[in-house]
Order: structure tokens, then C-alpha cells, then sequence
């Protein structure tokens, strides 16, 4: 059984301060040299089964890519492999710029 929460920018901000997430952004090179949200880690959609086995599946994951479909397959992908504590940010970066909130240059 696929499961997993869709959070919004809003949600995220908070997730953010609560505590450790991890923040997965799927997009592509170029997208992601337009800039990221602060405190996430680039691993592009079609490498999320290469790198999987390299994170812990227990910690609490936010994926976003664009807009919110490639980071919705790549919840759907991890949850079927029995990740548990998975968010697919919703509006993707594009709700995330249009709610104000800034983007940092990866590295």
C-alpha cells in the first residue's frame, strides 16, 4: 500500500523548524541550477533507486521537484519500497516561490 502526506509551503516552513527533515529536490540539473530551497539535498527523479539504499528510510522525507509530479512518483516509488515518513511538497518549488519564501544556489 502506497502512503504518503502531501504538505504544502506553509507545512514545510514548519516541518523545517521542528526539527530534522530531510529535503529531497528530484529536478533536473538545470532546474536545480535556477536555485533550491534552503537545506536540500539534488538527487535528480531517475536516481532516487540508485540512492535510496544510501539514506535511511525512517527519517522524515520531503520531496519536491517543479511542481509536484515527479516528486509524487518519487513518493509513490519510496513508499512502495516501505518508506514510511514521506511528504510530497505540493505546488512543488513554483508554490513554494509564490508563497514568498526564498531559494538559496545548491553548493
Amino acid at each position: 500500500m502506497m502512503s504518503f502526506k502531501n504538505v504544502d509551503a506553509a507545512g514545510l516552513v514548519e516541518l523545517q523548524k521542528s526539527g530534522q527533515i530531510r529535503l529531497i529536490d528530484v529536478r533536473t540539473d538545470a532546474e536545480v541550477a535556477r536555485g533550491v530551497i534552503p537545506g536540500a539535498i539534488h538527487i535528480p527523479l531517475h536516481l532516487i533507486p540508485v540512492k535510496m539504499s544510501e539514506m535511511d528510510g525512517n527519517l522524515s522525507t520531503v520531496i519536491y521537484c517543479q511542481s509536484g509530479g515527479r516528486s509524487g512518483q518519487a513518493c509513490g516509488f519510496l513508499s512502495a519500497k516501505g518508506w514510511s515518513d514521506l511528504a510530497n511538497l505540493q505546488g512543488g518549488i513554483l508554490g513554494w516561490i509564490a508563497s514568498g519564501n526564498p531559494l538559496v544556489q545548491l553548493g
